[in-house]
């Protein structure tokens, strides 16, 4: 993510969201995990002119799968691009592809352990007591742009993500927005309909409960961080939430809950007389700021 000022960035996802720094900044970007990671990093801020989003990766299962999801997405006519190893400390190398919505994706496979990594041997459930708002983990990212059928296309056909959730138009059949999981999750990752391409709506992370979603309100509140909404409940994805923004901007989530994913489960639709109800359950309507401001 891009962050326009690092000695305000730094204490807001440090101290507030409460993920841990890893080592030092290293020129203009400083590197962060969530206490429950394995891996080294999750998140990179980078001290820019601008507040957005660079990149958005995603961990495949071997050195051996870059390769097939590189022919795969070479067939769709999507273009590749091969990233050496080391090119961001701890990771091995990466496939990095441009989305419809000119968002751009890496997929890599290998990526150094932290030292503070969750126990293996008689685990206690953390190494250091969590900090502000205590989130677990990176969880997701919702994108903004036009063409999201055509980057859906790309995730679906070429990296095997399935289609959870949507919101459409019924009249014409428009999907206005595609929540897709690779996993168990509710979504992994999201593309909301937007007149702009690139555009980075949230980044989310996840909560252990419903209760740490009300710690993380009250953390919102003793610092006066910027509240976009909540605490409160999505109907997509049934997730517990509130979202606020970074000192540069950038829309934060933090999320709890939402319901298990399997790929045998009936896609869930939600019609656009009822998107109100889809995103913010309780309050069965859409605040102006969510569907406008992004970075």
């Amino acid at each position: 993510m891009r962050v326009l000022d690092m000695e305000q960035a730094i204490p807001h996802y440090r101290d507030r969201v409460g993920l841990d720094q890893v080592g030092e900044t290293e020129g203009d970007r400083a590197f962060f995990r969530g206490f429950d990671e394995f891996d080294r990093h999750s998140i990179i801020l980078r001290e820019a002119d601008t507040p957005g989003l660079d990149v958005i990766g995603f961990k495949v299962a071997s050195d051996r799968d870059l390769d097939v999801f590189k022919k795969r997405i070479d067939a769709m006519g999507v273009r590749t691009e091969e990233i050496p190893a080391g090119a961001d400390p701890g990771v091995g190398r990466k496939i990095r592809f441009t989305t419809p919505t000119k968002h751009v994706f890496d997929l890599y496979a290998d990526m150094e352990i932290s030292d503070t990594a969750p126990m293996t041997k008689n685990p206690d459930v953390w190494h250091r007591e969590p900090r502000g708002m205590r989130v677990q983990r990176f969880d997701h990212c919702a994108l903004n742009g036009t063409d999201i059928v055509g980057s859906t296309k790309i995730f679906v056909e070429a990296l095997d993500f399935e289609v959870s959730e949507t919101v459409v138009d019924e009249s014409n059949g428009t999907e206005l927005a595609v929540f897709m999981s690779c996993s168990n999750k509710a979504h992994d990752i999201a593309f909301i309909g937007f007149p702009e391409d690139g555009k980075l709506h949230h980044t989310s992370f996840r909560l252990e409960s419903w209760n740490d979603v009300g710690h993380a309100a009250d953390i919102i509140t003793r610092y006066d961080i910027s509240l976009d909404i909540g605490p409160t409940r999505h109907g997509i994805t049934r997730g517990q939430t509130i979202y606020f923004f970074d000192p540069s901007g950038n829309r934060n989530e933090t999320f709890s809950g939402g319901y298990d994913y399997y790929p045998d489960n009936p896609r869930r639709v939600w019609s656009a007389d009822e998107a109100g109800k889809a995103i913010f359950y309780y309050e069965r309507q859409l605040n102006d700021r969510f569907m406008t401001v992004n970075t």
